[in-house]
């Protein structure tokens, strides 16, 4: 699969085939991708939780907020949920400003995910303080991201930004999710104007 294929399968999906087990071992492979990836100064400064448990995964769940932009969807149902967590946490003791690493790192995850058959989401909104309660996570780890990871049972599709310029997500009556973007030519800036 070329990569821009991979880059348009890769959506925000928020719907999963729960009893579809993802093992530790892919969730390492996935986590691999992200250590192999780019790191500013060569710092390295991220490490991981990974959650594959029905357990943990329970524990995990409640504390992300799901979707922003769909007001009456608190988030999947139980049977819908993702099988698995991957928590991404910076280490403070290699250094306190994280930039972009986390989000190259979870880009990595996600076009890995894609390439094995799943999908994932990748949540900033995070009740970080709860969660590192939850999962024991010592005061040196700062949370920066959780991604949530199975096999998408929605589909998600691509559409134009219309003359509006609402760049809303939203969910049509059979449960399709519409993503608007851009076009190229919009995020485009010509130089001189």
């Amino acid at each position: 699969m070329e990569l821009k294929d991979l880059i348009l399968k890769n959506r925000s999906y928020r719907r999963f085939r729960q009893e579809a087990r993802i093992d530790l071992e892919t969730l390492r492979e996935l986590i691999d991708l992200a250590r192999l990836s780019a790191s500013a100064a060569n710092r390295q400064p991220l490490k991981y939780v990974l959650s594959c448990e029905q357990e943990t995964n329970a524990t995990v769940f409640p504390h992300l907020r799901w979707a922003g932009y769909l007001t009456d969807w608190s988030g999947p149902v139980e049977g819908e949920r993702p099988s698995a967590y991957i928590v991404v946490l910076g280490d403070t003791e290699i250094t306190k400003s994280f930039g972009c690493d986390h989000g190259i790192a979870a880009q990595s995850i996600l076009l890995g995910a894609i390439e094995k058959g799943l999908g994932g989401c990748m949540f900033g909104s995070i009740a970080r303080e709860e969660l590192t309660e939850a999962l024991a996570i010592p005061p040196r780890y700062e949370v920066l991201l959780v991604i949530a990871l199975g096999e998408p049972i929605e589909t998600v599709q691509i559409e134009p930004v219309d003359r509006d310029g609402d760049i809303k997500y939203w969910r049509d009556d059979d449960g399709v999710h519409h993503v608007p973007k851009r076009s190229l030519d919009a995020i485009e800036l010509k130089r001189g104007g």
